[in-house]
C-alpha cells in the first residue's frame, strides 16, 4: 500500500514523524481514513479513539482528545489537544477520573459550566478506557 507522511504534536510537542499508510480518527462530523493522495483537507478533531496503520502495516491505536487534522500537498498534519498511545494510558488514572466525573454529575447542584466541564471528563475517560481495552 502506499504511504503519505505524518506528524502528530500536542501542546507538549512532537509525538510522531514519519510515513503511514493509513490514519483513522473522529473528526466534529463523524469518523475519517486519511489514505495517501487524499486531498487538500482540513478539519476539527472530535473525542474519539484514533487508528494509525504503519508504513509496516501494523497498527498503533490513540485515544485523540480534540484537534485538527490537515492534508497539504500529501502530507498530513495531526495537532492533538492530548494525543495518548493505547500503551501510554494509565487506566487507573482513567478509571478514577470517570468515576469523579460520574459522583460529580450524581451529586448534582452544579452550575451548567460545572455540569459540561463534568461531561466532558467523564467523556475523555471513557474514550481513554476504550482505547485501552
Amino acid at each position: 500500500m502506499k504511504t503519505f507522511p505524518l506528524h502528530i504534536g500536542t501542546p507538549d510537542g512532537l509525538l510522531f514523524e514519519g510515513n503511514v499508510e493509513k490514519v483513522i480518527c473522529r473528526t466534529i462530523t463523524g469518523d475519517l481514513a486519511i489514505l495517501a493522495g487524499h486531498s487538500n483537507f482540513c478539519t476539527a478533531l472530535g473525542m474519539g479513539e484514533s487508528t494509525v496503520v504503519m508504513e509496516d502495516g501494523t497498527r498503533r491505536e490513540a485515544a485523540c482528545i480534540g484537534g485538527m487534522l490537515s492534508v497539504m500537498n500529501g502530507t498530513c498534519r495531526l495537532l492533538a489537544t492530548t494525543w495518548e498511545w493505547k500503551e501510554d494510558i494509565d487506566q487507573p488514572r482513567a478509571e478514577k477520573a470517570k468515576k469523579h466525573a460520574e459522583e460529580m454529575l450524581a451529586k448534582g447542584g452544579l452550575t451548567d459550566k460545572e455540569y459540561k466541564i463534568a461531561q466532558a471528563k467523564l467523556q475523555r475517560a471513557l474514550v481513554r478506557l476504550s482505547v485501552k481495552e
